[in-house]
């Protein structure tokens, strides 16, 4: 028992002898294996910087940065994976934000074409394109509400206006006006009619006295087209004032001559210019200030009553109604005044007396009543139409 005890120590003990010998060998193996590998990978980094330029540091920096290789892929990975949720999530809001732009009014989406018109206004003072933006805010002045705003209070805007006007009166006398410059000139007038229709600019454009700078070009004569296009845009601007019956227009009118130049422009010029000068002698005459003014005096009551009278003459050719309605209610106005009325009973031309103009005032049922009600105010009978 005792032999076999000590048989089975002695083998134990050879055992975990041959054990530990096993395993320094595997060490030793592991270790070599360790060092052939180390052996070949600096090799293989030794070859790769000798093909490539000599630098100082190099090794050491390829070295660091290989023992980091497997760090800097899986940061490289993480990235990938944040960008790719960085972009999902962008496309996510772009959806979201094209369904909240469909949801906004168009007002409020129109910030884009404002800044156009911002940048159209930068050009009028210090831009090289004034030409192209009188003619872009020209075609904008209908669409952006507050255009007229916006010109008025923009430094040096209206001063550039003016001088664009100007700029012309050399090109009058001798009449020397290109098309060109008679289109440049009508889209700056444009702006002013745009600011002279708005409630807020008005009375600053009247305070101005900018109207007057318009007065040359209708008290110009020539039948060319560049010329009949400024007065027709001259025309505009005056009648744009006076659209909205303003007692403070009217006073101001009235202390210019525009009653003597829309006159000269209603017996000269062409159909349209006629009916826009007739639509501001009509506003004139609707004010009470106005109708006082033309019948304070004989020569003044002669001079708009037979520039009338002769468009009733043209009117038996032409068979205008868009001209003969204006005819009949500046008559009408001026037969509300005593001594006018009494002067009418005896100059009030005849076509207008009988029937000539029956035939073409068939459909316009409001100026034959206002016909009607001229004849009796005049005590004159009333010619069945």
């Amino acid at each position: 028992m005792m032999q076999s005890s000590l048989q089975f120590t002695s083998a134990h003990q050879a055992f975990s002898h041959d054990q530990q010998g096993w395993l320094q060998t595997q060490q030793q193996q592991q270790q070599q294996q360790q060092q052939q590998q180390q052996h070949h990978h600096l090799q293989h980094q030794q070859t790769q910087l000798h093909s490539q330029p000599s630098q100082p540091g190099l090794y050491n920096l390829n070295t660091r940065s290989l023992l980091g290789a497997n760090q800097s892929q899986q940061q490289q990975q993480q990235q990938q994976q944040h960008v790719q949720q960085a972009q999902q999530q962008v496309a996510v809001n772009v959806g979201a934000a094209a369904t909240l732009m469909n949801q906004i009014p168009a007002q409020i989406r129109a910030s884009e074409e404002e800044q156009k018109v911002y940048g159209w206004i930068m050009e009028l003072v210090a831009g090289g394109s004034r030409e192209q933006a009188l003619l872009e805010l020209s075609k904008k002045r209908e669409q952006v509400d507050d255009l007229a705003l916006l010109l008025w209070h923009s430094f040096g805007v209206m001063a550039v206006l003016v001088q664009e006007i100007i700029s012309v009166y050399p090109l009058l006398n001798p009449s020397s006006l290109t098309a060109a410059a008679s289109n440049r000139v009508c889209n700056a007038l444009a702006l002013l009619q745009c600011v002279a229709s708005h409630n807020d600019t008005r009375n600053l454009f009247l305070n101005a006295h900018i109207p007057l700078f318009l007065y040359p070009f209708l008290n110009t004569t020539s039948k060319s087209r560049p010329f009949e296009y400024l007065r027709l845009t001259s025309l505009g601007v005056i009648g744009a004032l006076v659209k909205n019956d303003s007692s403070e227009v009217i006073n101001f009118l009235l202390s210019t001559e525009i009653i003597p130049l829309c006159l000269r422009i209603m017996e000269t010029g062409s159909e349209l210019s006629k009916t826009v000068a007739i639509f501001i002698v009509q506003k004139i005459l609707l004010d009470d200030t106005g109708l006082q003014y033309i019948c304070q005096t004989y020569e003044r009551f002669y001079a708009v009553g037979t520039v009338l009278s002769n468009m009733v003459n043209q009117l038996v050719e032409q068979q205008t109604v868009r001209l003969l309605k204006h005819v009949v209610r500046c008559f009408l106005r001026l037969s509300d005044n005593p001594r006018a009325r009494e002067a009418l009973r005896q100059c009030l031309p005849e076509p207008l007396r009988d029937a000539t103009f029956s035939q073409v005032l068939r459909d316009d049922q409001a100026t034959k009543r206002c016909l009607a009600q001229l004849l009796i105010n005049l005590s004159d009978c009333v010619v069945e139409q």
